[in-house]
């Protein structure tokens, strides 16, 4: 395989080592509430510790790339938010416990900007590519519950410095992703962009149909495991594996959009996208039995199909600050969920987790409605070399 293709796989399983602990935070709640009687708000407060930094740091480190390459950033990343996950269950004290998991937070978002960056001058514009980079995450999102299943199920908390192996590992493969990476960006021509104005207005109603698609992701990340033993009974193995159905369906979902938008435009895509979340929630909400997964599986695709196109959109508003777009995108609109999980959780504690859950129904028609009044971005193809900014390891100057 040629030096330049090797980029974006090694960046995707980077990807997925690093966004495991983003999943594990909501596979660890179950634990944290059998094994320290938590409450749904005290549960949903571990998750908002892990988003609310997030939601903050990592548009500032998309502007901070914008202006500079800044690949150390990937491995140092990667162990942080390792090293936060794995200390979140070496304590019994719930302050700590917030402040690992924010650790790890924080970790997670000083990746993501400078990993999209890097990504985008791997694929060169292709969606399909981005797509790949994307599936990387949603794959580690999907083996968190089963990592968290076989290390803290197995031995319980306690064993939770386990937990740290996946971040080894993906600091390894960050080191050889933007060696790849940096020989790739100094040969052939530059991706097909967009224009060079920034379209601030189109870049704020895209930011708000993701926050709407986050806070449906999000809510039921981190209460789905506890509605399914409801729903269907039986044990929290049957939570797990809701999750699991929600985490990997992202799998199919993020592939199948970048294909999808090859074909048909990412905007149309988007849309049937989101109408499908509004039916599929409503099935994760109200049906009970061994159905539910099948509705799972559904939401899973109408909430995954969409998330590259989000980022390269984001990107192709904003190209005179890609990091900062990749920064929103993946950070701010999609962390800003955790906000809204502690008042579903309270909300749970004075009614139902149901009826907590009913208004995500809603929320992807709102995303909907919104993505109605976007139109594409003009590509403009800049032949040559790729620019010296977006080559991996050099530093930028303005």
């Amino acid at each position: 395989m040629p030096t330049r293709s090797r980029a974006v796989p090694l960046l995707s399983v980077s990807h997925a080592c690093v966004d495991v602990y983003q999943g594990s935070v909501a596979a660890l709640v179950p634990f944290f509430v059998a094994e320290r009687a938590y409450g749904y708000a005290a549960a949903a407060g571990i998750v908002l510790a892990a988003s609310l930094l997030s939601s903050v740091v990592q548009p500032v480190f998309g502007v901070l790339t914008d202006r500079w390459a800044m690949p150390w950033l990937l491995p140092v990343s990667t162990i942080v938010a390792g090293a936060g996950a794995a200390m979140a269950g070496m304590t019994d004290s719930y302050p700590l416990t917030l402040a690992a998991v924010a650790v790890s937070g924080i970790g997670v978002a000083a990746y993501h900007p400078e990993a999209a960056r890097v990504a985008r001058v791997a694929a060169r514009g292709s969606h399909r590519s981005m797509s790949w980079f994307s599936l990387g995450g949603n794959l580690g999102f999907a083996a968190a519950p089963v990592l968290v299943g076989l290390v803290v199920g197995a031995g319980g908390l306690a064993a939770s410095p386990l937990l740290v192996v996946p971040a080894l590992l993906g600091a390894v493969l960050c080191a050889a992703a933007l060696r790849s990476a940096r020989a790739a960006a100094a040969t052939g021509p530059a991706p097909a962009t967009a224009s060079g104005r920034d379209d601030r207005r189109s870049f704020l109603v895209l930011s708000g149909a993701i926050v709407c698609r986050s806070i449906v992701f999000i809510g039921l990340s981190t209460f789905l495991a506890l509605h399914a033993v409801r729903q269907v009974g039986g044990d929290g193995f049957r939570g797990s594996a809701a999750l699991f159905v929600l985490f990997l369906g992202g799998a199919v979902g993020t592939v199948a959009g970048g294909n999808l938008a090859t074909r048909y435009g990412r905007l149309p895509v988007m849309r049937w996208s989101y109408a499908l979340t509004v039916l599929a929630v409503a099935g994760v909400v109200v049906v009970p039995g061994p159905l539910l997964f099948v509705f799972v599986a559904l939401a899973s695709a109408g909430l995954y199909v969409p998330f590259s196109l989000h980022i390269t959109l984001g990107q192709d508003y904003l190209p005179q600050h890609v990091g900062t777009a990749s920064g929103v995108t993946l950070g701010l609109t999609v962390s800003i969920g955790g906000l809204a999980s502690p008042a579903i959780g309270a909300l749970a504690d004075a009614t139902s987790l149901q009826l907590a859950l009913a208004p995500l129904i809603v929320l992807p028609a709102v995303g909907a409605l919104l993505l109605r009044t976007l139109s594409e971005p003009e590509p403009v193809t800049m032949p040559g070399r790729a620019p010296g900014p977006a080559v991996p390891g050099r530093a930028r100057s303005r």
